[in-house]
């Protein structure tokens, strides 16, 4: 397993979060599908532990991909690994939750993306 990739990968995905989550993109949607309530909490905690989650599924993926995953394999695992798999297993919950289909949206297509974005970074750093 390359660290150096893994640990990209992982900054990576919290950057793409900022983004996504911020009012240039996704930002003001969800957070009126979630109530129009600011999410409480120390920000420094809430982004660190982010970060440690988003490490952690980066060397997950890393290791379900394989060392030197080829391109073409990597991006398509990251594909099923985020609408397949995370994304879906939210939409179940928020099913059950009655969160509306635009949040899961949201949601799902952030983790859809980050999981792609895992595949490309490791699909080419060898």
């Amino acid at each position: 397993m390359n660290v150096y990739a893994v640990v990209l990968a992982a900054v990576s995905s919290f950057l793409l979060g900022g983004l996504w989550y911020s009012p240039v993109l996704f930002g003001r949607a969800w957070n009126r599908e979630n109530g129009g309530e600011v999410p409480q909490g120390h920000p420094g905690k809430v982004f660190g532990v982010a970060f440690v989650f988003s490490l952690l599924a980066a060397f997950a993926f890393a290791w379900f991909v394989g060392p030197q995953p080829e391109l073409r394999k990597a991006l398509l695992c990251g594909l099923v690994a985020g609408f397949g798999m995370v994304a879906a297993s939210f939409g179940i919950n928020y099913q059950f939750a009655q969160r509306s289909g635009k949040l899961w949206t949201i949601d799902g297509g952030y983790h859809t993306v980050q999981f792609v974005l895992f595949g490309l970074i490791l699909g080419l750093w060898h």
